[in-house]
């Protein structure tokens, strides 16, 4: 079956959805405090319009109203790992978020050690199709702690994560987003997947820096963030564009 073609990132929103009515929802400016701060210089994320954040189970009981207020604009939620697990806070998750008015996305955290296809799968059987959600995202990266040591080639890698991001655009429609830290980056992505939209993790410096001539999305600059509405250190992120980018954005992704 094709792969849909993908769409320029900063698409015109449709002229009705200037107001409220067009499905545009308030941009609310961060209030987050961090654990420990850095100092990003001129190019600080917090000078960027649009925060979101991203969550799993271990922030526990969330008080997603609160959260959105304090300037969580987007929310990135665990969905599943590998082939069988489900994060056992994702439905609550997922329909409070959105019943707080947070343009939401799931993400999955890959295993190298299970089928692509099975982990496309149990992906699509846990999260629902709703054309309201943000593009959802394949986790890659190397997890000392995760039971799958395995380390595959990077040809091996880049062919498994394209038969799960090709499994699951054909199933939602929208092309995923890749999330990836710096080590797993150099290991195996760059110069690949050009024509796929980046979440980059960057906590010490600015992501072209780290990632050079890597263009991105979402920008993951703190896992040490603090915010009303949840116990404990949350991960904050940014979108990499204005607050009219954002609307475009999010409009050109909604059918």
């Amino acid at each position: 079956m094709p792969v849909p073609a993908e769409r320029p990132l900063a698409m015109l929103a449709p002229e009705n959805s200037a107001g409220p009515q067009g499905g545009r929802t308030r941009v609310y400016s961060h209030s987050f405090r961090d654990a420990h701060p850095i100092n990003f210089g001129k190019r600080s994320p917090r000078k960027m319009a649009v925060h979101g954040v991203d969550v799993s189970r271990w922030q526990g009981d969330i008080n997603w109203a609160k959260l959105r207020s304090q300037g969580a604009n987007f929310a990135y939620i665990k969905a599943t790992d590998g082939g069988d697990h489900l994060d056992p806070m994702f439905k609550k998750n997922w329909r409070r978020a959105n019943e707080a008015g947070l343009k939401r996305g799931a993400y999955h955290f890959f295993y190298w050690c299970r089928t692509a296809g099975e982990q496309a799968d149990w992906f699509i059987r846990n999260v629902p199709r709703d054309p309201t959600a943000l593009p959802h995202v394949i986790d890659v990266e190397w997890n000392g702690e995760s039971s799958c040591k395995r380390r595959p080639s990077r040809e091996r890698v880049l062919e498994k994560m394209q038969v799960f991001m090709d499994k699951l655009e054909r199933h939602y429609g929208q092309r995923p987003i890749i999330y990836t830290a710096p080590d797993f980056y150099r290991d195996n992505l760059q110069g690949a997947f050009p024509n796929h939209p980046f979440w980059l993790r960057s906590v010490a410096a600015h992501p072209s820096k780290v990632y050079p001539g890597r263009k991105w999305v979402f920008w993951q600059y703190s896992g040490s963030g603090l915010s009303h509405g949840v116990e404990g250190r949350i991960d904050l992120n940014v979108f990499n564009g204005s607050e009219e980018d954002w609307h475009n954005w999010v409009a050109a992704r909604s059918s």
